[in-house]
């Protein structure tokens, strides 16, 4: 399945351009054994010509046929290349960029490339109840590897200190693993947590 990138894309988006668009699918909580729970997941990765990706992920709980039985939760964030943030870039809060886009063409983003041949990511993803994750990892081809930087935590929320994801496109299809440590040790303790298999509905 060829990969097709919007042509009004920022240039340093193109790496994670076969993102882009409207995700569903189902899959298992936990290790995934017969056991596990089902659910099912549908996520969105859009622009809007700045230099990230909006993300949402929206999950329910589902019987074994796939039928919902209840929402379970939603995330949102935003994925973007890990580069220094040039005067010309916009923020703090409402500050306007200078130049939209800061990196305009090809031979600049490739000049990003890593010594693997990637390129490193920064993700933030917002939880209800509370909970924040900073990710870095890379991105190399269709393939995403990231760890938990930092996870913040509300007076009241659940205890959560760590967490990787994977990600990869197989045969046009999304397949994702979170693995997840609690007991306040970052280090250690890292249990499945969820796995799903997406298509692409649009």
């Amino acid at each position: 399945m060829p990969i097709e990138i919007p042509t009004d894309l920022t240039p340093e988006l193109v790496p994670l351009s076969w993102l882009i668009g409207e995700w569903e699918g189902r899959g298992r909580l936990g290790s995934g054994d017969e056991d596990s729970e089902h659910f099912l997941q549908h996520v969105s990765f859009t622009h809007n010509g700045l230099p990230y990706l909006q993300y949402r992920a929206e999950s329910w709980l589902t019987d074994d046929d796939g039928t919902r039985l209840r929402p379970l939760t939603v995330e949102t964030g935003f994925w973007a290349l890990e580069r220094k943030q040039l005067d010309a870039d916009g923020g703090p809060g409402l500050v306007p960029a200078d130049i939209v886009p800061v990196l305009k063409s090809a031979d600049e983003v490739e000049a990003l490339r890593n010594k693997d041949g990637g390129f490193d990511i920064s993700v933030s993803i917002s939880h209800p109840g509370g909970v924040s994750e900073l990710y870095y990892g890379q991105i190399k081809g269709p393939q995403i590897q990231l760890t938990t930087d930092m996870v913040m935590r509300g007076s009241h929320s659940k205890d959560y200190s760590a967490a990787t994801r994977i990600f990869g496109l197989v045969d046009g299809n999304l397949l994702w693993r979170w693995d997840v440590a609690t007991g306040g040790d970052a280090g250690k303790g890292l249990e499945a947590h969820a796995s799903a298999f997406l298509h692409k509905v649009s």
